[in-house]
């Protein structure tokens, strides 16, 4: 049936190319200047939001999740944004970034040059980070981003090879280090720091080797000659990691280490 006051027209298939299906786009309804609630329809002019944006000044880079990161400056397009850290260039894929907020001025003036920073979007889970990386001697930004890309911060997160959560540590891992409790964030966060600390020690600070222990096991790293297993995954973890990872003069002290331990095994 067709509606009252519309008219429907019949045509030949010999006659039809082709049938496209269009979407209206809903007018907007404005409120007249008249006393009384009435509303006229106007014509909508769709417009694509712009995503381009330079911040040539710091800036907190807000990630979905609520996790953020501190930049010296940005360049934000549509697939994503390009972020200055120090002497570093880094990209984060546009799925990740949820807003830019550039940090005011008259704070940056007031509090100097300083070093740039970053946050899960917990305070609680920002201060354990800092304190088992003073305790243990790690860097805190290299634990939060192991954490980050282990389980974007989420305390219940469970691999289908058993790795649970923060820093998803596995069975064994947990028990060598006094996990009892993994999904418990100071526990976690403890055991996944001191794993991080002993291989650092067994692999004289090579961060790709530990991180490519990490994610498939020392044993891994051994049975290819201590360098990065030609794993895709591994390979992609040591690079997205190291990419973005970055150790200050202040972070290079060689620590007194104690004896390294024997390895884990896989992850």
């Amino acid at each position: 049936m067709v509606p009252e006051g519309q008219s429907s027209h019949l045509l030949s298939k010999d006659k039809v190319k082709k049938i496209e299906r269009s979407t209206p786009t809903a007018p907007a309804l404005v409120q007249s200047n008249n006393d009384d609630d009435h509303f006229e329809v106007t014509d909508v002019v769709a417009q694509t939001p712009t995503t381009n944006a330079i911040y040539d000044k710091p800036a907190w880079i807000y990630l979905k999740g609520g996790a953020r990161v501190e930049a010296d400056s940005a360049t934000e397009s549509p697939a994503g944004v390009w972020y200055n850290r120090g002497s570093m260039s880094i990209f984060l894929d546009r799925s990740r970034v949820d807003r830019i907020v550039p940090e005011d001025a008259e704070t940056i003036a007031q509090s100097g040059k300083k070093e740039r920073g970053w946050s899960t979007g917990r305070p609680g889970l920002d201060r354990l980070i800092r304190l088992n990386g003073s305790r243990y001697n790690v860097d805190p930004y290299l634990i939060f981003l192991v954490m980050e890309q282990e389980s974007h911060f989420n305390t219940h997160a469970v691999s289908p090879k058993g790795a649970r959560g923060l820093m998803q540590l596995m069975p064994g891992t947990g028990a060598r280090f006094g996990v009892r409790r993994p999904h418990d964030p100071a526990q976690n966060i403890s055991g996944g720091t001191r794993y991080l600390r002993e291989l650092l020690n067994r692999f004289n600070n090579r961060v790709d080797l530990v991180l490519a222990s990490y994610n498939a096991g020392e044993g891994a790293v051994a049975r290819f000659g201590n360098k990065v297993p030609p794993y895709r995954e591994t390979r992609n973890y040591v690079k997205k990691i190291s990419y973005r990872y970055k150790r200050t003069t202040a972070r290079t002290k060689k620590p007194v280490n104690p004896p390294a331990s024997k390895g884990a095994g896989e992850r």
